[in-house]
């Protein structure tokens, strides 16, 4: 009887015990991080769980026996297994991978804060392109790809020479820092140079933020920055090659080679862009394109130390001839009245290094110096400038508690610029002095990133840089972040920004071949100070995503440095604006993926970029109202897929002369690409295609090409509107559409 008691009981405790259940614990993990805010769901029942900011998640289980799990977090593909609780109250699942999708939303970014942490953490909205957008629509240089960002427009200033620079939120190329993998190439003559000559397979990515950046990376991160990250050699592929040409006979290739050993690797781009073929299509007796040939050589080079702190230093150097004028004119024409032409040749190179220091914690020591020689001809002017740049800086992050992340260092830049124009000299009584421009710029920041809670992040930052000129100048910035799940992200930024101007860079001589330039008053620095509102929405899922990612932007400008063409047709007049400037305006970009074939990726802006003096407005010139980009991509099959990519523009103030033939505005126009690509293996493919698929290029870019050293300028019978040479009626490049073939190859 005593036995038949026991055994009841037994039973009794163990059917108790199969109906209590436990608790299942683990950590989701992707790629060696945590997976935060993801859902966890006992299928069948209304039991479920989220992950924690470290990926850690406890779930109950009403009963023991067999059960379904269910993962889902956004980025990532859905997972499912099967789970047996047993008597044991508590079941420890470890470690679990998920995988992400291919609409990656974990990518990783440092420009936004100076510190590595997931894109949609950083309390600063980034934009990224990544190769694999590089390949829809392939360019010999970087200038050209970062178009693809909605809001940043590559802009051709001069129609002979094809001087270009990157325009952010319809602001001019000076108030763009670019940067190489973090590292400011800090040289008023790179905005272009910063960005040809990169081969695309050595870019890891490009990180864009739009809006003052100064509070971090000082002077000249005054509209938005540009960091161009290479990829670490110990990654790099073996080899990689890329060649491409057009049926205008331009011809590039791009080379990659890894070398390594256990404890040193290294990587070595070489990149060859070769066009000598002038044409002239729309009949004004000039070059189209200017001719071209560059040589950019890129070698990177990393030690792995025993502590895995970081080592690194790369060098680059590019070499570059080109030239455009009339049909006929040769090298040997340079600097005579002949024949006109504009030619250009630059020698520049670049080094870059950083080294964590063996000290607990993360101490950072940063360096680079770049040298820049050109020698130009503008018609019979000359520039000639000489520019070198040295660079330095240290700085630490450090943890307080559990919620503070603090970021803190000092920078030191010195910028020596040489150029035979007014800008670079002196005259006392009895002569004119040639006097370099000098400018030393030390400076300390401090940020400080405050997690409050899961859901909401402060980041709070201040810079005070001291310019001989100018004394102390301060940038302050505040970003706040609310992210109360993985779907949803609200940011909204607050900042300052300042550059301390220097003149005479190319992109400003690229228009004196035609005019003079005057200088009124002693120029201050620019200063900024700007709002934005971001937010960010997702609807994640396996087999279909859609997202939306909008902006309101705000800058307000004083002592604004502007050009103005339209006192005097044969000068341009630099000064300090008697007023403000602004940049307001919005931008959404969607990106949409249905199925695996199909995807889609487009951007619009919205904006009005003006000045305001003695109550009248003026536009900008070059920033279009609207604009935008779109990427469609469709897999055909395995091997095949097709791309159609461009960018679209609204009308844009043009610089005109008085009485001008010419439309102020310019069109509404597109630059549509279209690309099929055939991949054989996982190594090899080729691409072909048509550029500028609707074969627009703008009207009467020259003023009067017949005279362009204006002999007959002055003549009332055949010109009785005084019209006179000019080259800076550039809005979109001269090459109508043409056809592209090239194939890549990776080992």
């Amino acid at each position: 009887m005593c036995r038949l008691l026991l055994f009841a009981l037994l039973n009794l405790l163990c059917a108790w015990g199969l109906a209590q259940g436990g608790q299942a614990r683990g950590r989701l993990m992707a790629v060696g991080k945590p997976v935060p805010f993801a859902n966890i769901i006992l299928m069948g029942t209304h039991s479920g769980a989220s992950s924690d900011l470290e990926g850690h998640f406890v779930i109950s289980i009403p009963s023991h026996g067999q059960h379904m799990l269910r993962i889902s977090a956004v980025g990532f593909i859905d997972k499912e297994f099967s789970l047996t609780m047993t008597i044991v109250p508590d079941k420890d699942l470890g470690s679990i991978e998920l995988v992400p999708t291919s609409v990656d939303l974990g990518e990783v970014v440092v420009t936004g804060t100076m510190r590595e942490m997931s894109r949609s953490d950083s309390p600063v909205p980034v934009e990224v392109i990544t190769p694999a957008l590089f390949r829809k629509n392939p360019s010999p240089a970087l200038f050209d790809a970062v178009g693809m960002v909605n809001g940043v427009r590559p802009q051709i200033n001069c129609s002979v020479c094809n001087t270009g620079d990157i325009h952010i939120n319809g602001m001019e190329g000076p108030y763009t820092m670019v940067l190489i993998d973090g590292m400011p190439i800090v040289s008023g003559l790179s905005t272009v140079y910063g960005l040809s000559g990169i081969p695309t397979s050595l870019v890891e990515r490009v990180e864009v933020v739009k809006g003052p950046g100064s509070s971090l990376y000082g002077s000249e991160a005054m509209g938005g920055l540009v960091n161009v990250i290479t990829k670490d050699p110990a990654l790099a592929h073996r080899a990689a090659v890329d060649l491409m040409a057009t049926s205008w006979k331009e011809y590039n290739t791009d080379v990659g080679l890894h070398f390594g050993q256990k404890r040193v690797n290294a990587l070595l781009g070489v990149s060859v862009f070769h066009y000598d073929d002038p044409r002239d299509e729309n009949g004004d007796g000039f070059t189209d394109v200017t001719l071209q040939q560059r040589v950019s050589i890129f070698n990177k080079l990393s030690i792995r130390r025993p502590d895995r702190k970081v080592a690194s230093i790369a060098t680059r150097y590019v070499h570059e001839d080109r030239w455009g004028g009339e049909m006929n004119w040769t090298p040997a024409f340079a600097g005579g009245d002949s024949i006109y032409g504009e030619s250009i040749a630059t020698r520049r190179w670049e080094l870059i290094g950083q080294y964590q220091l063996p000290v607990p914690g993360k101490i950072m020591a940063q360096f680079s110096a770049n040298g820049h020689q050109q020698r130009s001809w503008y018609g019979t002017t000359p520039y000639n400038a000489d520019q070198r740049v040295l660079f330095g800086q240290l700085f630490g992050v450090r943890r307080f508690g559990m919620r503070h992340d603090v970021l803190y260092g000092i920078a030191y830049r010195h910028t020596w610029y040489d150029d035979n124009t007014v800008g670079t000299s002196r005259s006392d009584e009895s002569r004119i002095h040639n006097a370099p421009n000098v400018q030393p710029l030390p400076g300390f920041f401090l940020q400080d990133e405050w997690s409050i809670t899961e859901m909401h992040k402060l980041l709070i930052g201040f810079r005070m840089d001291h310019d001989a000129n100018h004394g102390l100048v301060q940038s302050p910035r505040v970003a706040y972040k609310w992210a109360p799940n993985g779907r949803w992200a609200v940011r909204a930024n607050f900042g300052t920004g300042y550059r301390v101007v220097n003149l005479f860079t190319e992109e400003h001589a690229a228009l004196t071949g035609a005019r003079q330039v005057r200088i009124e008053g002693d120029l201050l620095p620019e200063r900024s100070i700007n709002g934005t509102l971001n937010v960010v929405r997702k609807w994640p899922g396996e087999k279909r995503y859609f997202g939306l990612d909008g902006s309101l932007f705000y800058t307000h400008f004083s002592n604004r440095i502007l050009p103005d063409y339209s006192t005097d047709q044969d000068l341009i007049i630099y000064r300090n604006l008697d007023g403000y400037g602004v940049s307001r305006g919005a931008s959404v970009n969607m990106e949409a993926r249905v199925g695996k074939p199909l995807r889609l990726l487009a951007g619009a802006t919205w904006m009005q970029v003006f000045t305001a003096q003695e109550g009248l407005r003026s536009d900008v010139y070059f920033a279009p109202t609207w604009s935008g980009t779109f990427s469609t991509s469709f897999q055909l099959s395995a091997k095949w897929s097709t791309d159609l990519t461009g960018q679209w523009y609204g009308p844009m103030r043009l610089p005109v002369q008085p009485n001008d033939f010419r439309p102020e505005r310019s069109p509404t126009y597109a630059l549509l690409n279209l690309q099929v690509t055939h991949k054989f293996n996982a190594q090899f493919e080729f691409y072909g295609g048509v550029k500028n698929l609707l074969d627009f290029v703008p009207a009467d870019p020259l003023m009067r090409p017949f005279d362009p050293f204006d002999r007959q300028a002055g003549d009332a019978a055949s010109n009785p509107n005084g019209y006179t040479f000019d080259t800076s009626y550039m809005y979109a490049p001269l090459q109508g559409a043409r056809g592209f073939l090239g194939l890549r190859w990776v080992l």
